[in-house]
Formats: C-alpha cells, structure tokens, sequence
C-alpha cells in the first residue's frame, strides 16, 4: 500500500467513527427519553452495545466478537439479571402477615 492508499483508509475511519461518535450520542440520549415502553429501551441499549463494539472493531484493529457472539453474550446477561431479579436478596427471610 502506498502513502496515500493509508490516507485515504485513515481518513475513512476517522469520519466512519464520528458517525458512530454521533450514533452513541442519539441512541444515548433516547435512553433517557420516557414513554415509550420497555421494548424500545431494550432495543436502544441493544443498539449502543451494538455501536460500542463497531467501534472497538473499528479503533483497536483487532479481533472482536461477531454479531452472533455479541447477541449470545447479551442474552446470556439478560437471562442472568432477570433471574436475579427474581430471587429475594440474600438473608432476607420473607414470610406471611397473619392477623
């Protein structure tokens, strides 16, 4: 590769990262918009995870998770929240109220 082969591949990646830059930002700042339901949010913070890693594969030049990896390990941490929601926090005893 030529010097200006390697300028023109820089100056690709610096303008394709702003647009990622720009991307976090608006996916960021609907993360704080309300009214619109769980699902949306879901999908919003679906898509900065998404964003983050196209960056890392973009900036760092090295081996990052593909697509399915990124799904698989995002619902594997899903799975795993929901379950701790679920179970009562440790030492606390629950029982029932009787008049």
């Amino acid at each position: 590769m030529n010097p200006d082969d390697i300028k023109v591949i820089e100056s690709q990646r610096q303008a394709l990262l702003g647009q990622l830059r720009a991307a976090e930002a608006a996916v960021r700042g609907g993360l704080h918009t309300h009214g619109f339901g769980s699902t949306a949010r879901a999908h919003m913070e679906r898509a900065m995870a998404h964003i983050q890693e196209a960056y890392i594969a973009i900036n760092e030049m090295r081996a990052v998770r593909s697509v399915p990896q990124l799904v698989e390990d995002l619902n594997r941490i899903e799975q795993a929240c929901n379950e701790l929601r679920q179970q009562p926090p440790p030492g606390v005893t629950i029982k029932s109220f009787r008049p």
